[in-house]
């Protein structure tokens, strides 16, 4: 069994208590904080049947490893999750979702912009996020509270070799659709209506060379302004969002 992990935040440890409540061991709280949020907060940990330990702002931070906790943090149990891609696209499969849509993240080593590609993934209703493991940050408190909940929500793979993944997912029909400055089509020129892998590379790099080559088609976001690109977790955004209009969302 893993060791406990800790989420802190409103949002990270109030997604918990609604999708996994007997998951939480205890719940860490500011004692001096006593506004509404904090109240009704602590409410839904009390309905929930939650451990609550009232705790001062720096005990808190140490145990989040964070000051922007706003009073909360918890140690929970990890939840059983899809353990694997190909188990989770049989998943799929096997419950009539033969369009997938994915969105892999190559180079993005940022802990605030991954939980907010996360949190945009879970909104736009993709059904998991991949990264390489060698050029890629893992889901830690920050992440988790910077996703607002969505770390507990989107699967998050890091796999080995993403050039062969993005290949294994052509061998399932899954369009792999890249972005770039050059690209010929913007991202709404694309058809994104069917099984679809959406793969943004980090700010400044872009996408590696060998993912690049491996993408089916490559398409790029309209800039109107003087600024030459988005952040990748705004860039994500817009790219889910085309896909999930496209698909009667």
């Amino acid at each position: 069994m893993s060791s406990p992990k800790v989420l802190f935040g409103f949002h990270a440890v109030g997604v918990r208590l609604k999708t996994a409540p007997k998951s939480i061991i205890e719940i860490y709280y500011e004692v001096t904080r006593r506004d509404a949020r904090m109240r009704q907060f602590l409410d839904r940990a009390n309905e929930a049947g939650a451990r609550l330990i009232e705790a001062d702002s720096v005990r808190i931070a140490k145990l989040a490893g964070s000051h922007g906790h706003q009073g909360v943090a918890a140690r929970v149990e990890a939840v059983a999750q899809v353990t694997s891609l190909d188990e989770l696209l049989e998943d799929l499969e096997a419950a009539g979702i033969d369009q997938p849509l994915l969105l892999v993240l190559d180079g993005v080593t940022d802990p605030h912009n991954l939980g907010a590609c996360l949190r945009v993934a879970d909104g736009a209703g993709a059904h998991a996020v991949i990264a390489p493991k060698d050029h890629a940050v893992g889901v830690n408190a920050t992440v988790a509270k910077v996703a607002s909940g969505a770390a507990e929500t989107v699967p998050y793979f890091m796999v080995t070799n993403l050039a062969r993944t993005l290949k294994e997912l052509k061998e399932r029909n899954i369009w792999i659709i890249g972005t770039s400055d050059d690209a010929p089509q913007t991202i709404y020129q694309a058809d994104l209506k069917g099984p679809v892998a959406l793969v943004l590379g980090a700010e400044g790099d872009g996408m590696r060379q060998l993912t690049r080559k491996t993408c089916d088609a490559l398409v790029s976001i309209p800039m109107k302004g003087a600024v030459e690109s988005l952040n990748v977790s705004v860039a994500s955004g817009v790219c889910l969002y085309e896909a999930l209009r496209q698909r009667g969302g």
